[in-house]
């Protein structure tokens, strides 16, 4: 046995799934944007000269891909999928700039949520979280 391996064999399995919290935080952010994709028909319908069908159909499909993505937050690939979302909001800007604005903002928000996984899967490597030592 290497020396990671045993370090990380000393520390038991967290005692509740540290992921499942994980998981439903990604699912209400990804509600939370739909929320606010939504909201920006009006804003486009407004400031952007009006809504055509194809800002109607990339804004509406986009918050049905989010709906259905926020329900497989359980799947392995979960994280790649919301990520692969963000990609397509973020090209929204050629729908209109405020579509771009969104993007950006939660962008940042999914950075956050990237920089958490990382800092979750250290603290199991490490044997830190709650219920993982006697």
């Amino acid at each position: 046995m290497t020396e990671g391996e045993h370090e990380q064999s000393q520390f038991k399995p967290p005692t509740t799934d540290p992921w499942k919290g994980f998981r439903g935080v990604c699912a209400g952010t990804l509600v939370l944007e739909v929320i606010v994709v939504l909201l920006a028909l009006p804003v486009v319908s407004t400031v952007g000269g009006g809504l055509s069908w194809l800002s109607i159909t990339y804004i509406v499909g986009l918050a049905v891909l989010m709906i259905v993505a926020s329900g497989m937050q359980r799947r392995p690939q979960a994280m790649q999928i919301n990520l692969g979302l963000q990609v397509l909001l973020l090209l929204g800007v050629f729908v209109h700039l405020s579509i771009g604005i969104v993007a950006v903002i939660f962008a940042a928000v999914w950075a956050y949520l990237l920089y958490l996984r990382k800092d979750i899967t250290r603290r199991i490597d490490r044997g830190l979280l709650r219920g993982q030592r006697d």
